[in-house]
């Protein structure tokens, strides 16, 4: 693929040396205090999304009327705002001394998490609903096409290594629980980068998924 894409393989090289030296830099051993104080900063963020969609929820429901000839009544969702602030709250903690962190294992705790999100989302999913709406699969399998026409198109324009084009698919479709096993087919090195735009897919789609849902609810009508 990288022949294909006449793409120059360096930045790879030079991309696993740096995580090795970060890593190197970073590890240390894991005590308890780090877990608690990594747990607190996972459920602490929560709680405080917790706050304000108890709070942003029902006084954007007092003004549904409004938010209606907008096409804007997700805004009137407490869960709507729980997953904006937990997001907003995980991403600006990132710029801060809290990011050291992840030498103590803060990335293999939140998968933990993230495991324990998709099962609790799961328990509530209803499979024979999928007979339903078969136009949302159909939907789906158009949106797909269109990614991989996209990613393929622009790691040809620009000629990069076919491990971008693979891992940035694998962090905007299946997210943490599989960019990092595609990222270790490469090499076990370059697992921490799956993670890494795992996360970045997980805080930049939640706020485009919002948009997206405002451009299909407008299509609709």
């Amino acid at each position: 693929m990288d022949r294909l894409f006449r793409a120059d393989n360096s930045a790879i090289k030079s991309l696993k040396d740096n995580i090795e030296k970060y890593h190197l830099e970073t590890v240390r051993n894991t005590t308890l205090k780090d877990i608690m104080i990594i747990l607190f900063i996972g459920m602490g963020g929560t709680a405080l999304g917790h706050v304000f969609a108890d709070w942003l929820g029902p006084w954007f429901e007092l003004r549904m009327g409004w938010l209606k000839e907008y096409n804007l009544t997700s805004l009137a969702s407490g869960f709507f705002w729980l997953v904006v602030v937990a997001t907003t709250v995980g991403v600006l903690l990132s710029f801060t001394g809290l990011k050291h962190y992840e030498g103590a294992g803060a990335s293999k705790i939140g998968s933990a998490m993230l495991y324990v999100l998709v099962a609790t989302i799961g328990m509530k999913m209803n499979v024979t609903a999928i007979f339903d709406t078969p136009g949302l699969f159909l939907m789906g399998f158009i949106w797909m096409f269109v990614h991989v026409i996209v990613l393929l198109s622009v790691g040809i324009l620009i000629r990069a290594p076919f491990f971008f084009s693979a891992v940035g698919s694998q962090a905007n479709v299946g997210g943490a629980a599989s960019a990092p096993i595609v990222a270790s087919a490469f090499s076990p090195a370059l697992a921490p980068v799956g993670v890494l735009l795992a996360v970045f897919g997980y805080a930049l789609g939640t706020y485009m998924a919002i948009i997206c849902a405002q451009i299909m609810q407008v299509v609709s009508m």
